[in-house]
């Protein structure tokens, strides 16, 4: 019975094994094919190794975001990103983190070196760590600077295949949504979203939200009329060209120059940034290299003199490292993120206290110091309020005028320091000391050091009674009466030093003018921005030519339209665009020559005549036939513009790139070496005569 059982056992238990595999084999001839060979390929394909790149850049996101200290960067850089990304969230973070990795991997090797080159000189070590504050930040800018590049150069591409679908579909909508499904690609993202507006129910008010948050201007150009040609219908020009494409080439050839421009900008200002900030790195190893090969040098490196010099040497690099930043500026990314209600210095204000202060110093409304101030934040395009601009103004006046009182004071300690511990030689104009004759001039300083301890702070004391106290030294017992002679010349030379290095009330009125140095200071990089934004202003009328160049072949087009896109992509000339564009209802050809009072640059002055035109008498593309017919003419006339601009901005941004290289050799070793020497070696005569009678 039990051998009939386990053969029973056995039967059933093959079956089961027969029945398991002819059930695999089913199924892996199933998976072999149709839905369930694409969905393990697919598996297959997105499985990520555990150590890839984007495994890695995701992991570090979330590291960046627990640190205080990167979180800040993080949130900076992800800002200006999703622009690009447009919502995005796996390639936002992607591209955070690598940038700051990046940015990181440049900082830390630098940090490393200003360690090594400065660990003697701690003043000069904070100051320059302070600065990779600042660097840092440059960095990641540069970087978003060429992801927004690239998104240029992605569009040239994405544009020519929209020229072959439309070819091939004749409509708008189905033209962009056949080129966007590269999901790779950053445009394609952009033409994705672009799509989504002209079919959405209302893709005039979605459009409007795209041209808050469009990367670049080109592709609020190119959704535009792309809604324009889908809401009234494609044209053909007398050539008979769509003139949807046409318009295409037209963003396409601003895309270009834009390009050209931004490449030749990278190339005249890509080593002014490096040579702007190398002379701070400089310094140490000069003063090192001064000292040992020319020691009189010490008592400028170690004294008083070299820490003013310093200092003045960081703030000018400082300086002209960030004037080379904004000049170099090629107009990529400009986004405001910041809310000017929310920021702390309208906090500050806010605080009844401050409030009431700063209500004294704020120009008063329809003063004329007010309307200039507003002016010039208008023409310089600063999003900031008064408010803010003044805080800062009296922020930065306090803390130069503090800052300013405690280097005096930090000198003089300096000062006094030197005196009592600088190695006491009769003559070393060249080469450095040995270490005999430092022990012995260690030995000099340790003797005289008695001496001024005795006299310190006795303003009516003579040489004679240094002379007469120095025998009583044990140093000075057996000294002959030339070198007692020659002591009390040098104890009373350092003994004039320590009674007059104190606060001096000059010094206060020096740190009061550098305060109002530091209060004029906002305004003064306002107007630096203005004198930039001057440099554009060919560059942006130009612009307008080739929107109105696209816009006057259109149907039903009218001059506010062309006021409107004009507002739209302006930035010069923005506020007087606007206030045309809101007075235009109360009367048109008003509104026009009230703008066209408001700015003073010519061909702009042009273009608003020839508005005024099509206003009342003839139809728009008439009135501006001459932009048609001269195209050729207004396209090498703007390649020469740029080659203009770029040529300026090189020539300026040099001679601020190289002053603090110069300042370094000329102010900081020529100036030193001569001076000091000549001194030197007439102190060192004296000496030996005074020793030899």
């Amino acid at each position: 019975m039990s051998n009939q059982i386990l053969y029973i056992m056995i039967g059933i238990a093959g079956g089961l094994f027969v029945l398991v595999v002819i059930a695999y084999l089913i199924i892996r001839a199933q998976s072999n094919k149709g839905d369930m060979k694409k969905i393990r390929q697919l598996r297959e394909e997105t499985k990520q190794d555990k150590y890839s790149m984007d495994v890695i850049y995701q992991k570090l996101y979330n590291f960046f975001t627990s640190v205080p200290i990167f979180k800040r960067y993080v949130l900076k850089v992800r800002k200006k990103l999703e622009i690009i990304h447009m919502q995005d969230e796996y390639k936002t973070r992607r591209q955070t983190s690598k940038i700051i990795t990046q940015a990181l991997a440049i900082i830390i090797p630098v940090t490393i070196a200003i360690i090594i080159f400065t660990k003697n000189d701690t003043l000069l070590l904070c100051i320059l760590l302070l600065f990779e504050i600042f660097l840092i930040e440059t960095i990641m800018s540069g970087m978003i600077d060429k992801y927004d590049t690239k998104l240029l150069k992605q569009q040239i591409d994405f544009f020519a295949e929209i020229r072959h679908a439309y070819h091939e579909f004749n409509m708008v909508e189905e033209a962009i949504y056949e080129v966007s499904q590269n999901d790779e690609l950053e445009v394609s993202i952009q033409g994705q979203r672009i799509y989504e507006i002209l079919i959405s129910d209302d893709p005039e008010t979605e459009l409007e939200k795209y041209y808050d948050v469009a990367p670049n201007s080109f592709l609020k150009e190119f959704a535009g009329i792309s809604y324009l040609t889908r809401e009234f219908g494609d044209r053909t020009d007398k050539d008979g060209a769509s003139l949807y494409l046409k318009n295409l080439n037209n963003i396409t050839e601003e895309m270009q120059q834009e390009i050209l421009k931004r490449d030749k900008l990278d190339y005249v200002f890509q080593s002014l940034s490096i040579i702007a900030i190398l002379p701070v790195l400089l310094m140490s190893p000069l003063k090192n290299w001064a000292i040992n090969n020319f020691s009189f040098t010490a008592q400028f490196y170690d004294g008083k003199s070299g820490l003013m010099m310093q200092i003045a040497l960081v703030i000018l690099t400082f300086v002209c490292y960030f004037l080379t930043r904004k000049i170099k500026d090629t107009g990529s990314i400009k986004m405001d993120f910041k809310d000017q209600n929310k920021v702390w210095q309208v906090k500050l204000y806010q605080k009844p206290i401050i409030k009431k202060i700063m209500d004294l110093i704020i120009p008063k409304k329809n003063t004329k110091e007010h309307r200039v101030t507003v002016k010039l934040m208008k023409e310089a395009a600063t999003k900031q309020k008064i408010e803010t601009l003044y805080v800062n103004k009296v922020l930065i006046c306090l803390v130069v005028i503090i800052l300013t009182i405690l280097l005096f004071t930090f000198a003089h300690k300096i000062a006094l320091n030197y005196v009592y511990t600088e190695p006491t030689s009769d003559y070393n104009l060249l080469g450095s000391m040995s270490e005999k004759d430092r022990t012995e001039a260690m030995k000099v300083t340790e003797a005289q050091n008695i001496a001024l301890d005795a006299f310190k702070g006795k303003q009516q004391t003579t040489q004679e009674e240094i002379a007469a106290f120095l025998p009583s030294i044990d140093y000075y017992k057996d000294a002959t009466e030339g070198e007692i002679a020659v002591a009390a010349e040098q104890v009373m030379n350092k003994l004039k030093t320590l009674n007059s290095e104190n606060f001096k009330w000059f010094e206060l009125l020096i740190a009061f003018i550098f305060g109002y140095i530091g209060y004029c200071t906002p305004t003064w990089i306002l107007k630096f921005q203005k004198t930039l934004r001057a440099l554009e202003m060919e560059n942006e009328v130009m612009e307008y030519q080739t929107i109105i160049l696209m816009l006057m072949k259109i149907e039903r087009v009218n001059v506010e339209m062309i006021l409107e896109w004009l507002e739209r992509y302006s930035n010069i000339f923005r506020e007087p665009i606007t206030r045309c564009v809101n007075n235009y209802e109360a009367g048109a050809w008003e509104a026009l020559e009230e703008l066209k009072e408001e700015i003073a640059f010519p061909q702009l002055i042009r273009i608003v005549e020839s508005l005024q035109a099509a206003v009342e008498k003839i139809p728009i593309n008439e009135a501006f036939d001459e932009l048609d017919n001269e195209r050729e003419y207004y396209k090498a006339k703007r390649e020469e513009s740029n080659e203009r601009l770029i040529k300026r901005k090189g020539m300026i941004g040099k001679i601020i790139g190289f002053a603090p290289m110069v300042g370094i050799f000329v102010g900081y070793l020529i100036i030193p070496l001569v001076a000091i020497g000549l001194t030197s070696m007439t102190t060192s005569f004296t000496s030996i005569q005074g020793t030899t009678m």
